[in-house]
């Protein structure tokens, strides 16, 4: 894992002065016989923000934060200690979350890295995370601010200088979080890998964002931003995940008169179909239908949803991604599950399989929670093997004919939460070894 030394705020504003001294002096050379270059447009960036716990959340378009400067620059290389907090496998097959601290000084970093534990272990008790926490690993990201706490708290007045930016009463909205995005992605990119990424902004203050429209942009599935020190703002980052990872839309409505008369929408959880439209034409979530659902009532199809009071329906009557404090509909949880697993393997193991192994050399594996595992010896099961995480090739039965011969263990998910064909395929995986007999 990459390492960089932390400096102090002392330091690193020391070396913030010098640069813009230097940038200052080159551009003032310069000035005297160059006409200044027009800056690009910036294309306001979509945010969604919340005005409060059981509230339903709100869209609006925010300014673009201004390119990093020089000195912007300087300062993130030489800042960003990344430490482990859940550590449940190689990057490359686990869904790899990133918290990035702002408005803690440097001396406060403990107390961000224990503020993730506390967001994580809320988070983690909404399913599906609470099933499947051995898909995660959850990395802190130290962002050093001169200045604890954020802007914008209590009041508008208040102004501190910190490493991201976080502000409550963003574009004039008082619980709206915003933070400098391109700050965000470039702590970010210091772990070892980002599929999401969480801003903790250091405040007890209700408040967060989703920037969902930068996952285009970057290599993970968009930034949301959390008071860290809140007890209900984990669920501001529990909905944007239903964006970010399930691809979820919206399940609520602006209370207006609105009719949507577009296409059938791409998002599992609406849909301009009836009920019994969906399960004559077996389309969206007609499998689910009139079973009983986590977030309360049986699913159907209610009217109102994507921002439009008619015209579109969603599957139950308030879940999470229509109110915040409610759980994930089945038809959302379902859709959860195949996001976790776009990212995390539900099979890993330590032993590398692209290389050779003897017939008493041990496979061990790691299947996902609730994962069964199948053995197979040049493509034949071994039924007496089932269910096992460690084996032996000479145990299974490979011979020591001096021949090479596959070992190959298997698992699939067999979980009642998925019932989509499509998203199934996610949920199953193999590994081979070569043995030598």
């Amino acid at each position: 894992m990459r390492r960089r030394t932390s400096i102090s705020a002392r330091t690193a504003a020391a070396i913030g002065t010098a640069l813009a001294a230097v940038v200052a002096a080159t551009a003032a050379a310069q000035g005297a016989t160059a006409a200044p270059t027009p800056k690009p447009p910036r294309t306001p960036q979509s945010v969604e923000y919340f005005t409060g716990p059981d509230s339903h959340p709100r869209q609006t378009t925010v300014p673009a934060p201004e390119p990093l400067s020089p000195v912007d620059k300087a300062g993130i290389a030489a800042d960003g200690d990344v430490t482990p907090i859940v550590q449940s496998g190689p990057v490359d097959s686990k869904l790899d979350v990133v918290f990035v601290g702002d408005g803690y000084t440097e001396a406060q970093q403990e107390d961000f890295h224990a503020a993730i534990r506390a967001k994580w272990a809320k988070m983690t008790e909404v399913e599906p995370y609470a099933s499947y926490t051995g898909l995660f690993n959850v990395w802190a990201v130290d962002a050093v601010s001169r200045d604890s706490g954020v802007s914008g708290d209590p009041t508008q007045d208040i102004v501190r200088d910190t490493a991201l930016g976080s502000a409550f009463f963003c574009d004039g909205t008082e619980r709206l979080l915003c933070v400098d995005t391109n700050k965000v992605e470039s702590y970010a990119a210091k772990a070892p890998a980002a599929d999401l990424v969480v801003v903790l902004s250091h405040s007890t203050k209700y408040g967060g964002a989703g920037y969902n429209d930068v996952s285009s942009q970057v290599g993970y599935e968009g930034i949301a931003t959390a008071s860290s020190d809140n007890d209900q703002s984990d669920q501001i980052a529990v909905h944007e995940t239903g964006h970010s990872l399930g691809k979820l839309a919206d399940e609520y409505d602006y209370g207006q008169p609105g009719t949507y008369t577009g296409p059938e929408p791409a998002e599992t959880n609406l849909s301009t179909l009836s009920a019994d439209e969906m399960t004559g034409r077996q389309q969206k979530w007609y499998r689910w239908i009139g079973q009983e659902s986590p977030d309360g009532g049986t699913v159907g199809a209610y009217e109102g949803g994507g921002y439009y009071q008619f015209g579109l329906n969603r599957p139950t009557e308030n879940s999470i991604m229509r109110t915040l404090g409610r759980e994930f509909n089945l038809p959302g949880r379902e859709a959860m599950i195949a996001g976790f697993y776009r990212h995390a393997s539900v099979l890993t193991s330590s032993v590398d399989s692209a290389r050779g192994l003897s017939r008493d050399q041990r496979i061990r594996v790691t299947p996902a929670a609730r994962a069964e595992v199948w053995w197979y010896v040049d493509g034949h099961e071994v039924t007496a093997a089932r269910g096992r995480t460690t084996v032996e090739p000479g145990s299974l039965g490979v011979p020591a004919d001096g021949r090479t011969h596959t070992v190959t263990a298997k698992a699939a998910d067999r979980t009642h939460a998925v019932r989509t064909p499509a998203l199934r395929k996610a949920l199953s995986a193999s590994l081979t070894w070569h043995v030598t007999g």
